[in-house]
């Protein structure tokens, strides 16, 4: 290849147009899954003080803003449960009229076109914060499996199109796909939550979803931040039990990751640009640190760039706006 002179890499940055015809990688309105946290009552719309434009919205509120995002052309939401009580097997995440199963009815009935995506865990339901059945101080594998088995039958039976197991215990992906199976609903998708470490970056959502474990933590299950060959084992693991999108989660500081797992496997793949990330930014740009808009779409830029067909965001609705301007 020439050398410079001949080779002038700046000639097509020279202005708008050009950059934008040989630009490799766009963002799309339809890249994004906006997630949603979802509360017992009426008229509760309560902003979450660690994710500025987050709320815990009332499922007559949810419907609300619902239509508003479906017309911006987000093609799907995430829906995450607070219940009205915890107790230490999560019933209301498996009862048929828990709060994320009337949320899903909710908004099939006013916007039966958006892909209606279930977060499927127990931490949200349970008194003792943590993702599964807990004995002596032990978060135990195998009884958790029917719980969540459960979750994810009364969802989909609920209307849910696509449920995400998010809890890291072995073997939930086969479980749930045989349950979903023995019921009769072969066509509910799954999205695992396969790569999913153990990470700071969750600090803001534990306040959304009030879920913080009320003892010790969860990197007895989730994956070490440091591992990377067994977030491949986990994704291969889950694409062998009958998952049809897998996910690595966080995005920022796991970019390798969704490299190695779009370059490795044909799987639709989902990064989760998770809550802390969302927050990190939105304090910066507070204090005036950050240009928001720009770095805000630089991030999720480099996550689809990195390999991800679509990107759980906070970001989604704001960005969705930007796209029109």
């Amino acid at each position: 290849m020439s050398a410079f002179p001949a080779v002038r890499l700046r000639r097509l940055r020279r202005s708008e147009a050009l950059r934008a015809m040989v630009r490799e990688t766009s963002l799309s309105r339809r890249d994004f899954i906006y997630p949603y946290f979802v509360v017992h009552g009426r008229g509760v719309r309560d902003e979450v003080g660690s994710m500025p434009g987050v709320f815990q919205l009332s499922v007559d509120e949810l419907t609300r803003d619902v239509r508003a995002l479906a017309q911006l052309g987000v093609p799907a939401v995430l829906l995450f449960g607070l219940p009205e009580r915890k107790d230490p097997r999560g019933r209301e995440a498996y009862h048929p009229d828990g709060i994320v199963q009337r949320a899903v009815q909710a908004i099939k009935d006013v916007t039966p076109e958006l892909v209606v995506i279930t977060d499927v865990c127990l931490c949200e339901y349970t008194d003792h914060g943590h993702c599964g059945v807990v004995e002596d101080g032990r978060v135990l594998n195998d009884p958790t499996l029917e719980l969540l088995a459960a979750a994810a039958l009364a969802q989909a039976e609920a209307g849910a199109d696509v449920v995400g197991p998010s809890d890291m215990m072995d073997g939930r992906v086969g479980a749930i796909r045989k349950a979903l199976d023995g019921g009769g609903l072969t066509e509910v998708a799954i999205m695992a939550y396969s790569a999913k470490f153990a990470s700071g970056f969750y600090g803001p959502f534990r306040d959304a979803a009030d879920s913080v474990p009320q003892f010790g933590d969860r990197r007895a299950y989730q994956m070490d931040p440091a591992n990377g060959r067994e977030a491949m084992r986990e994704i291969e693991t889950d694409i062998g039990e009958g998952a049809d999108l897998i996910m690595v989660k966080p995005a920022l500081a796991y970019l390798d990751l969704i490299r190695r797992a779009r370059d490795r496997f044909d799987h639709p793949l989902v990064a989760y640009n998770v809550s802390g990330e969302y927050a990190m930014v939105k304090a910066a740009a507070r204090n005036g640190w950050i240009d928001e808009r720009r770095v805000t779409l630089e991030i999720l830029t480099g996550i689809k760039r990195a390999g991800a067909d679509l990107i759980i965001s906070y970001h989604a609705r704001e960005v969705s706006e930007w796209l029109d301007r």
